[in-house]
């Protein structure tokens, strides 16, 4: 599967892209830097109306606005203002990471709190799951782009 890369690891400078074109929009600047590349995965739509959220875990350098090949390895469920948002945690096609304790801990430390500058915002980081529950997900927020 394809995933778009919106944010650089170990940044706090998040560009925005429209979903649809992928189109650059703006930069903001967020708490504190992101422990991943962040992105979503294409031909996905999520609970929020938003393709489905992805970390990409590896240690190589992925650049915002790259289309990558990607593997789900797990999941972490995340609830915005009572609202699903669960992110998907993918790998790259040629790697071999796990979802190991350092790598939870940053997701669950960065989750709680990226909106710490919106004080009215409520963040639920959940449970992580693995491999068979992501791809349930995934099958469920898939699009056919053939319409």
């Amino acid at each position: 599967m394809k995933a778009f890369i919106e944010v650089d690891a170990g940044t706090a400078e998040r560009p925005m892209y429209d979903e649809k074109t992928l189109q650059y929009i703006k930069t903001k600047t967020i708490y504190k830097p992101y422990p991943y590349a962040y992105g979503f995965l294409l031909n996905t739509i999520s609970g929020d109306g938003d393709h489905l959220d992805c970390y990409v875990i590896t240690n190589k350098s992925l650049k915002s606005g790259e289309v990558i090949e990607v593997e789900p390895i797990g999941m972490v469920e995340s609830i915005e203002d009572g609202q699903e948002d669960h992110k998907i945690l993918v790998r790259l096609v040629d790697e071999d990471v796990q979802v190991d304790t350092k790598v939870k801990e940053s997701i669950r430390e960065f989750g709680a709190h990226y909106f710490d500058y919106i004080p009215e915002k409520i963040v639920e980081v959940g449970r992580f799951l693995g491999y068979k529950e992501a791809v349930e997900l995934i099958e469920k927020c898939r699009i056919d782009m053939k319409k």
